[in-house]
């Protein structure tokens, strides 16, 4: 029953996701129906070729036509079968295109913390490898199940119509098969869901280790970090290695007797031939019928580790897409009616710890307003939850006087530009990393742009100039070149609200001091947020919010807070005394 039941829910998950490609799928039950009827005609015309010979027919040509009759048989045969598996494995091909877009499309509805919480690599293993890994079984499927199926209900048939009694012998050691087949499903569940977790952890176990193979190399990581991936290959072949081992006797059972039906038909078949109630020409025909009838269901048994396989990666892909979205309307219940931000009673906590203990604060329309504290203590998140990137717990956000819940998330991601120290770029050219910022802008608007964010010298240094290609994650660029291009793709979104996240992080101070003034250029008449390491580049900032143990302990100017003699002050000391420390020692 476990076998059915992956079936049915193999076919549901089909059907579920190939959406308007549902016909193409149909068109190829059919072309491999059509192709099972051509393989039959054969078995049928052997059986007379047999009998005519047997009665001492020498007419030539009439075994020459049923001859050329069956080569045509078997080519049309396969040419069904091809038509079906061709369009078979082009709609899979959309199929697996529509669960990526579906993949992504969630993924971009899901708070960020959800997204964090996956283990490094799993969820890219989900929608490349994983995802992928389903294309042969998912492709094949649909017209080897068609065929391997409707042939032996086709054969048994007309096994029937010829003689009821051989019908049944020919079914004589499926009894034997089907209990050690019964046998090698007991407890299947459990050593089934071993073989996929190990083979879904030793994925994500490479995944992560070749992505992070620099930190490794370069921290000396390398047998402690290979030992996790050599304990998840060893455990991912111990899991297939024992469960064979238990199936193995009867599995050999299975295979050997179900497809031996001669085995009963042969003796069978001869005793009634003896008594009279068997002519020679239908035992010839059951014998050629017969010998055919199990062997197609053993190749529809021999998916379903495969089938167990796809209904698996089929139920993760599921539960990604069964996961808590951010709460948005899919239009916008209101327009708010400026750029200033309003955050009322805000408490959130990643998991079980609560990090922010009700902040409340008021954000000017087209101010600068910097978040400073110790490290740890809350700003980042502050500035993520107006980014929208996570629902608050308790309290609201308001852009213009509107919660920002009551916003789509489509209208909300115009208003709000977010860049943080870690910046992805994509694997293509300078020119289109920062023309994502707004799609249509023209190469003039682009060169403009980076002129304007004080990156355009160092991006006509490169290879290419603006065509120089980044890299995966702009892996070809320093950490400093991009976060510039990062923040020149903000500035072209010309979103009226800008979040930097430490987005200068990895820029030394010259260029970092650069940026700000170029950021103070651009933002004229937005709202500024800013996040910054270095004080000395937020002393303009029209409020300085200082942030401490999820709770706002100060709040001004940067004289302001000074004059309080309070947490800022003790950080600016701290932070003058680095900048002396650091002089000295390059004066030395």
């Amino acid at each position: 029953m476990g076998g059915q039941n992956k079936e049915q829910n193999i076919f549901k998950y089909i059907f579920k996701y190939a959406g308007v490609y549902k016909n193409k799928y149909i068109a190829s039950i059919i072309y491999a129906f059509i192709g099972v009827i051509f393989s039959l005609i054969p078995y049928i015309l052997m059986g007379k070729i047999v009998r005519n010979l047997v009665e001492g027919n020498k007419d030539i040509s009439l075994y020459l036509q049923m001859s050329l009759l069956i080569a045509a048989c078997w080519i049309l045969r396969i040419l069904f079968h091809n038509f079906s598996t061709n369009i078979s494995h082009k709609t899979t091909f959309k199929l697996l295109g529509n669960i990526r877009k579906t993949l992504c499309d969630k993924l971009s509805r899901l708070p960020l913390g959800t997204v964090l919480e996956t283990p490094s690599g799993a969820m890219k293993n989900i929608i490349v490898e994983r995802v992928d890994s389903m294309e042969t079984t998912l492709a094949h499927i649909i017209p080897e199940f068609t065929s391997n199926i409707t042939a032996p209900i086709v054969m048994f048939a007309f096994i029937v119509a010829i003689d009821w009694r051989m019908a049944l012998w020919s079914l004589a050691t499926l009894p034997l098969a089907v209990i050690s087949m019964a046998f090698m499903f007991m407890d299947y569940e459990k050593p089934f869901k071993r073989t996929q977790e190990s083979t879904k952890a030793l994925n994500d176990t490479a995944v992560e280790y070749i992505g992070g193979i620099e930190v490794i190399k370069a921290f000396g990581k390398a047998e402690s970090s290979y030992e996790r991936f050599v304990e998840a290959a060893n455990e991912n072949a111990a899991s297939f290695v024992d469960w064979m081992r238990k199936c193995i006797v009867s599995h050999s059972v299975a295979l050997t007797f179900g497809p031996a039906t001669l085995l009963a038909v042969l003796p069978a078949g001869a005793f009634y031939m003896y008594n009279g109630s068997l002519s020679f020409a239908g035992f010839i025909n059951i014998v050629i019928l017969a010998s055919g009838l199990v062997t197609p269901l053993t190749t529809v048994m021999g998916y379903s580790d495969d089938i167990g396989k796809a209904t698996s990666i089929f139920g993760e892909i599921d539960k990604v897409l069964e996961e808590k979205e951010l709460k948005r309307p899919e239009k916008s219940v209101a327009t708010p009616s400026d750029n200033g931000i309003v955050l009322k009673n805000v408490k959130f906590g990643y998991k079980d710890e609560e990090v922010l203990h009700g902040i409340s604060l008021d954000i000017k329309p087209g101010t600068i307003t910097a978040l400073v504290g110790p490290s740890g203590s809350g700003k980042s998140t502050v500035a993520r939850l107006i980014a929208s990137l996570w629902d608050t717990d308790e309290g609201s956000i308001r852009i213009g006087g509107v919660d920002i819940r009551d916003m789509s998330l489509e209208d909300y991601n115009k208003m709000v530009a977010y860049v943080s120290q870690d910046n992805f770029l994509f694997d293509t050219t300078v020119r289109e990393n920062i023309r994502m910022g707004r799609a249509g802008a023209t190469d003039e608007e682009v060169e403009r742009i980076a002129k304007e964010s004080g990156c355009y010298d160092f991006i006509m240094e490169l290879e290419n100039g603006f065509d120089t290609v980044v890299g995966g994650s702009g892996a070809h660029l320093s950490g400093g070149e991009r976060q510039r291009i990062a923040i020149a793709r903000a500035m072209m979104k010309d979103a009226s609200i800008v979040i930097l996240d430490e987005a200068t992080a990895y820029t030394d101070p010259e260029n970092e001091a650069v940026i700000q003034a170029s950021v103070a250029k651009l933002v004229k008449g937005k709202t500024l947020i800013v996040i910054a390491h270095r004080l000395s580049t937020i002393i303009d900032s029209d409020n300085i919010v200082v942030i401490n143990n999820g709770n706002i302990e100060e709040m001004g100017t940067h004289k302001e807070l000074l004059d309080k003699k309070g947490l800022y002050s003790k950080m600016w000391e701290a932070h003058i005394s680095a900048k002396d420390s650091d002089t000295e020692g390059g004066v030395a």
